[in-house]
């Protein structure tokens, strides 16, 4: 199984790799949207500094959404759903790694380029890490929660729209407690009872949305 899953890995990276424009697609809208706030509410820094978790984590959740068509719709078109559904191997461990494929695809950038964006904010150096380290935890979690998104609204029309409606309102608790640790450390306090409920619902997502987004799956193919 562990190799079925490094090949299904493998192959989305690739394919990923072959498509570029589907990576700096997220990366970029992400960039724009967290410039535009500096820029459109002002130099002052304090208030900057008061809404920087809640720009950055906007902004990372509308980005991450941007790629959640696509996790499912290039293996429904060219057969090789069919494929997995009949594959000796579980449909929840080649869903496991087709979230982690878009993970690195669509979440991991995001991660890695938030210091660099975060310094208009003037954010301080204990404010930032932590912030990153949201962000690091927090967006396994929206992969997750969209693949059963995307799964249920495989090959519908106007399937975007759909989706947003799905999952938004289950992205509320990541974002909420994800711009919460950044507030807490802000005003001086631990965020540690954060980062255990985001671990909680990483948990959570890992163990129980690949097997409600394989059901989905099955469900979207017949």
């Amino acid at each position: 199984m562990t190799g079925a899953l490094r090949t299904a890995i493998y192959r989305d990276l690739l394919l990923a790799m072959r498509r570029p424009a589907d990576v700096y697609t997220a990366v970029i809208f992400f960039v724009i949207t967290v410039t535009l706030f500096p820029l459109g509410i002002g130099p002052e820094p304090e208030l900057l500094r008061a809404i920087a978790p809640g720009a950055m984590w906007v902004a990372a959740l509308l980005a991450s959404m941007l790629a959640l068509p696509r996790m499912f719709a290039s293996d429904h078109a060219d057969g090789t759903l069919e494929q997995m559904l009949l594959s000796a191997e579980p449909l929840g461990a080649l869903v496991v790694a087709k979230v982690t494929a878009h993970w690195l695809i669509s979440g991991l950038p995001l991660v890695i380029v938030s210091p660099v964006l975060a310094i208009q904010y003037d954010l301080s150096a204990d404010t930032l890490g932590v912030l990153v380290l949201s962000l690091l935890i927090g967006t396994p979690v929206m992969s997750f929660i969209g693949a059963i998104g995307a799964a249920l609204t495989l090959g519908l029309r106007a399937a975007g729209v759909l989706l947003s409606l799905l999952v938004l309102p289950l992205y509320v608790p990541v974002l909420i407690l994800g711009t919460g640790a950044v507030d807490m450390v802000s005003a001086g306090s631990s965020a540690q009872a954060h980062f255990l409920l985001m671990g909680a619902l990483l948990i959570v997502a890992v163990v129980l949305a690949p097997w409600a987004t394989a059901a989905a799956l099955r469900v979207s193919s017949e």
